[in-house]
Order: C-alpha cells, then sequence, then structure tokens
C-alpha cells in the first residue's frame, strides 16, 4: 500500500531539494503524509482546471512543477483563486506535491528532458552546481547534424505542447546551428552566460523585450550568434513530466497520468508576422 509519504520520497531522491533556489518553494503543500495513493496525476500548473482532472481521473494526488503557495499568502478564502483550488483539494482528499527549481536542475529532470525533447546530446550544466558540477541549472549541448535555425524551431514547435504563444525566433532562419544551450522557464536572465559559453542558439522562455534586444545588438557583432527561440513557459518544462512519471510507477508501481492540457494563460495570437 502507496502512501502519499512514499511518494515524496522517491520524488524528493529524484530530485533533491537542495537544488532548489533559496527564494523557492518546494515539498507536499497540502494532504496527509499516510494517505494512500494508487494513482498520480503530473502536471506544470496547479489550477483549478487540473484539479478538476485529477477529479475526473480520480487521482488521490497531484504532482506539479510550479509551486501553488510560492510566495506571501494571507488568506485561502474560497473565493479566490488559490483558495479554491486549496478548498477543492482538501475537500476531495487529493494530496499536493511540487518540484521547482530543485526539478530544474536534477539529472533527468526539465533541463535534462527539455534538450533530450529538442535532440541536444553530450549537455554539460550551463550553470554547475557547487557540490555536484554534473548537476544544474540549464544545459549545454550539441546536435548529433547540424541543421538551420529555421529547422531547429521547427523541431521545438513539433516536439514541445501547442501553445498560442508558439515558438518565436530572433536570427538568420537559415543560420547554422549546432551547439544549443536550453533553460526551461524564464531564461532572460542568463543571456550573458549563454552568449559566454559560445552556443549557436538558446531555447528558453519569457524573454522579455529589452533583455533579448540588447543580446542580439551584442550577438550581431560578434557573427549573429547566440540565436534566440522563445517558446511558451508552460511548454518548457513539460517534458521532465512524463520521466517523472514513469519513475513513479516502476519505483513504487502505482499508476500514474501526465496532463496534456494547456495552463499556459495565453489562449489566442492574432496578427503575427513572418513564418
Amino acid at each position: 500500500m502507496v502512501q502519499v509519504s512514499d511518494v515524496v520520497a522517491v520524488l524528493e531522491e529524484r530530485y533533491p531539494p537542495r537544488l532548489a533556489e533559496a527564494w523557492d518553494r518546494n515539498g507536499l503543500v497540502l494532504g496527509r503524509p499516510d494517505a494512500v495513493v494508487e494513482k498520480v496525476l503530473l502536471a506544470v500548473d496547479p489550477v483549478m482546471a487540473l484539479v478538476e482532472e485529477a477529479i475526473d481521473e480520480d487521482a488521490d494526488m497531484i504532482v506539479t512543477h510550479h509551486p501553488l503557495l510560492l510566495r506571501g499568502v494571507h488568506t485561502v478564502r474560497a473565493d479566490t483563486g488559490k483558495g479554491a483550488v486549496v478548498h477543492e483539494l482538501i475537500e476531495r482528499g487529493i494530496a499536493l506535491f511540487n518540484a521547482h527549481t530543485n526539478a530544474d536542475a536534477a539529472a533527468g529532470g526539465v533541463a535534462d528532458s527539455l534538450a533530450a525533447d529538442l535532440g541536444v546530446i553530450d549537455t554539460v550544466p550551463l550553470v554547475p552546481d557547487a557540490e555536484d558540477p554534473s548537476l544544474g541549472a540549464g544545459r549545454l549541448g550539441r546536435l548529433a547534424e547540424p541543421t538551420t535555425l529555421h529547422q531547429f524551431a521547427e523541431r521545438a514547435a513539433n516536439v514541445l505542447p501547442p501553445t498560442a504563444h508558439g515558438v518565436r525566433v530572433a536570427g538568420d532562419l537559415t543560420g547554422r546551428v549546432e551547439t544549443v544551450a536550453v533553460l526551461g522557464g524564464s531564461g532572460d536572465s542568463f543571456l550573458d552566460l549563454v552568449r559566454a559559453s559560445g552556443a549557436d542558439v538558446y531555447v528558453t522562455a519569457d524573454l522579455r523585450h529589452h533583455p533579448a534586444s540588447e543580446a542580439r545588438e551584442e550577438a550581431l557583432l560578434h557573427g549573429g550568434r547566440p540565436y534566440l527561440v522563445d517558446v511558451a513557459h508552460s511548454a518548457s518544462e513539460w517534458s521532465w513530466l512524463k520521466g517523472a512519471a514513469k519513475h513513479l510507477e516502476d519505483t513504487l508501481g502505482i499508476e500514474t497520468c501526465v496532463s496534456t492540457l494547456t495552463t499556459d494563460p495565453w489562449t489566442a495570437r492574432f496578427g503575427a508576422t513572418g513564418s
């Protein structure tokens, strides 16, 4: 009989909490540690639509990437967004756990899975962990065969979950791409580091106008690289869920389900130019 505490132990061994950033919040958010778990639903965002999916799937526990309660919360009234999620989960007896920046940095986590789905091999951490340099934020690697920026961006659009955001590209679409840097989630604070790494292209999410513009201006002075590929935040962090689900199945013998709900907040896009 598998309990919530067993699921927590397995996930925290695979995605060690010590790898998390100091500002982050990870672990069991709500639920009884001794509650029985037969099915786990995994997803990126702890939103109400996901809770409804968990109810439909008859899941006893939800594992998400993003924390529900990251910043200070002073009320969980049922008529607030977060409060509604908390109340529904408690009333339904569904536990909630999250692994955020620790899953970003861990082996087989967000960075490794994103790189693998994009065909990036021979990876090393973009920012090595101080205790174990084989772990850390982001990944830097290469493609088995060089390609163009256009073809690489098309691959990203094909292998990542579809969103209204799509895949935005900055750079010469005919340019050669071989070395690739990836970082799931918001990545514009790593732009200088990526440029110093010598990567041909950088795949991340949430690139803001000014950091991206300045990065491209610098790149144009040095051969045009790195090119930028900006994908939806949720899409960049979805791939690792498949591995986490399989690990739970193999280790604990429980049933899992990876959500394919689009939880990116944007629902449509108009007037886009280019191809």
